[in-house]
C-alpha cells in the first residue's frame, strides 16, 4: 500500500510537471519564432518602384521595365506601377508626394513636365519645383510624313516643296493630330510658325486613328512619333520628309532633319526618371550611376534601337536643365496653339 502510494505521488508530480514545462517550451519557441521573424525582416531588402504614368504597353512602360531588369544587380528588386490618367499628371504627382528616400521614383516625360503645366488650368504638382532630376533616357524622333499618293499627286517630294505648296495654295493642306495640345498638335503650330504657313488642324481622339485617317488620304500631312511611322514608310504608303530632332535620325539617315530648312526647329518625345524633390543628393547619385550604367549596357542599346529610340545617359545637372528649357520652350508653343484642357 506504501509503495503504491509512492507510485501514485510520483506519476501526479510528473503529470503536474507537464504543463509548465510545455508553457515554457512553447514560449520558447514563440520568442525564437518571433527573433527569426524580426532578423528577417531587417534582413529584407527594401524593394524600389518607378511609377509609369500611363498604361502599360507603351513604349515609356517597355523602356521602363527594361531598365528595372538592368539595375536590379546595383539597387536590388525595382518593380514598375503603373498610374495612368491625367495625360499623365497622375502618376507624377503620385512622385511628387512619395517619401523622398530614393524608393520611389518615375517617369518624367515631355508631355507631364514640359506641356501639361501649360495645357491645364490645374495641375495637382509644380514641374519646376517639386522633383529631384536622375536622368534623361531616352528621345524618339518624330516625323514630318505625307500621305505617299498625296505627296505624288501634289509633286511633293521634300520640306521645301510643302511649304512652297503651302505658300501658294493658302488653305488647302490640312494636318492630323491625335488631340488638342499633343506632341503632333504642337509641332504642327511650331512648323506652321516657323515656315510661315497655314494648314488646318484636325484633331483626332489618339494617335492610332490620326495616322489612320492620314493612311486613308483624309488629311494630307501629321508629324509622328518615328517608332509608329516607320513600318508604313519602309512599306511606302508614306512619305517622311523631315525628322523633328535637331539633328538627322540614325534610323533615317537619308531623311534631313526639319532644321535643315528651319534653323532652330527642334522637338521630339522624350524620358527621364525623377524622384522627390527632397531626395538627399547621394542618393540621387547612386540613383543615376546605376541607371546611367544600365542605359550605356550593349544589351540596352540593342533593345532601344529596335524601338527606334535614342539613349540619352546625363547627369542629374544636364537633365534638371534639360527639362527647364523645354518647360520655357512649350510655354510658348502652348499658348501659340490655344489649345487648353480645363
Amino acid at each position: 500500500m506504501k509503495t503504491s502510494s509512492l507510485s501514485s505521488l510520483s506519476s501526479l508530480s510528473s503529470l503536474s510537471f507537464l504543463p509548465s514545462f510545455a508553457s515554457r517550451a512553447l514560449a520558447a519557441a514563440a520568442i525564437a519564432v518571433l527573433a527569426l521573424s524580426s532578423t528577417l525582416a531587417v534582413a529584407q531588402p527594401k524593394v524600389m518602384r518607378i511609377i509609369v504614368p500611363y498604361a502599360p504597353g507603351g513604349p515609356i512602360d517597355v523602356t521602363a521595365r527594361l531598365m528595372a531588369e538592368r539595375v536590379k544587380d546595383t539597387l536590388g528588386t525595382v518593380i514598375i506601377e503603373n498610374r495612368p490618367g491625367g495625360g499623365g499628371n497622375i502618376g507624377a504627382d503620385v512622385v511628387a508626394k512619395a517619401a523622398p528616400d530614393g524608393l520611389t521614383i518615375g517617369i518624367a516625360a515631355v508631355a507631364t513636365h514640359a506641356i501639361n503645366p501649360w495645357l491645364y488650368s490645374k495641375m495637382p504638382y509644380n514641374a519646376a519645383t517639386d522633383f529631384a532630376p536622375i536622368t534623361q533616357m531616352l528621345r524618339v524622333p518624330n516625323v514630318l510624313v505625307m500621305n505617299a499618293d498625296t505627296a505624288r499627286r501634289l509633286n511633293i517630294n521634300s520640306l521645301a516643296d510643302l511649304i512652297a505648296y503651302a505658300k501658294a495654295n493658302p488653305g488647302k493642306l490640312n494636318y492630323a493630330s491625335g488631340g488638342n495640345g499633343s506632341a503632333g498638335h504642337l509641332a504642327g503650330e511650331m512648323f506652321k510658325k516657323d515656315a510661315g504657313i497655314f494648314a488646318l488642324h484636325i484633331p483626332y481622339n489618339g494617335g492610332n486613328p490620326a495616322q489612320l485617317a492620314l493612311l486613308s488620304g483624309q488629311v494630307d500631312f501629321n508629324f509622328d512619333n518615328l517608332a509608329t511611322a516607320s513600318a508604313n514608310i519602309k512599306a511606302g504608303k508614306l512619305k517622311a520628309l523631315a525628322v523633328t530632332t535637331e539633328k538627322r535620325s540614325a534610323a533615317l539617315p537619308d531623311v534631313p532633319a526639319v532644321a535643315e530648312t528651319l534653323k532652330g526647329f527642334a522637338i521630339d518625345t522624350w524620358w527621364g526618371l525623377v524622384a522627390p524633390a527632397a531626395t538627399p543628393k547621394d542618393v540621387v547619385a547612386k540613383l543615376n550611376q546605376a541607371f546611367v550604367a544600365a542605359l550605356n549596357s550593349p544589351e540596352a542599346k540593342a533593345r532601344f534601337a529596335a524601338l527606334l529610340a535614342e539613349p540619352v545617359a546625363s547627369s542629374p545637372e544636364q537633365f534638371g536643365a534639360f527639362m527647364k528649357s523645354e518647360l520655357v520652350k512649350y510655354e510658348k508653343v502652348v499658348k501659340a496653339s490655344g489649345a487648353r484642357v480645363d
